[in-house]
């Protein structure tokens, strides 16, 4: 057994790597762990910026990787603390977006501001015990290649954007988006898509 599996399987070791990694009752690291371990163990890709107000929450403990030339902007948060964080090349992260894992977004994205993109769900079955104490459940949320989506979005664990798909402002995404297509509303819909065959794009009822 690795000595990372080895903590994972021990609460107790478990708790005293939580305690070193970050300050008790928050999610994001300490200092240490932001300015000597994370540029170690995580990928930051050539000509790639990332502003100085965003709030990144990355622990060494899963992926973070954000490829060339790309760009987060000034107010995003980016949490890696229960899934991987995938970022492409030539990708932008607009202003005041979140992005909690496990979330990966593929080459050439637009994300306009404020969208929001969580992998994570909270467990509530138990009534007798706060929200809190019951764990999470995490689904992956892909974004491929050349996807744009609007200011003020909220795409939902599991949900697939398929490539050159648009997702338009202001909508909730809970289902798969078909690729070269866009969806709008809450829940988003097909509203058009990209005919290959005429070459048009075509308005759907």
């Amino acid at each position: 057994m690795s000595f990372t599996e080895r903590i994972k399987t021990s609460p107790r070791l478990k708790k005293l790597a939580s305690w070193a990694l970050m300050p008790r009752n928050q999610a994001r690291p300490r200092l240490w762990v932001k300015w000597f371990l994370n540029p170690i163990i995580h990928h930051k890709g050539k000509h790639t910026l990332i502003c100085k107000r965003t709030r990144i929450d990355i622990l060494p403990f899963n992926k973070f990787y954000i490829g060339d030339e790309s760009t987060i902007e000034d107010f995003a948060t980016i949490n890696n603390g229960v899934g991987d964080i995938y970022i492409g090349d030539r990708t932008r992260i607009g202003l005041g977006c979140t992005l909690i894992g496990p979330v990966r977004i593929g080459n050439d994205v637009r994300l306009a501001q404020n969208v929001v993109m969580s992998g994570l769900n909270h467990k509530y079955e138990d009534i007798s015990l706060p929200i809190s104490q019951q764990g999470v459940t995490t689904t992956n949320i892909v974004v491929e290649d050349e996807v744009w989506v609007g200011a003020n979005c909220v795409v939902l664990p599991g949900v697939t954007i398929k490539k050159h798909a648009v997702v338009a402002a202001g909508s909730v995404v809970r289902r798969n988006v078909p690729a070269y297509s866009v969806v709008a509303g809450n829940p988003a819909v097909v509203k058009k898509m990209y005919n290959k065959e005429t070459k048009m794009w075509e308005w759907k009822e």
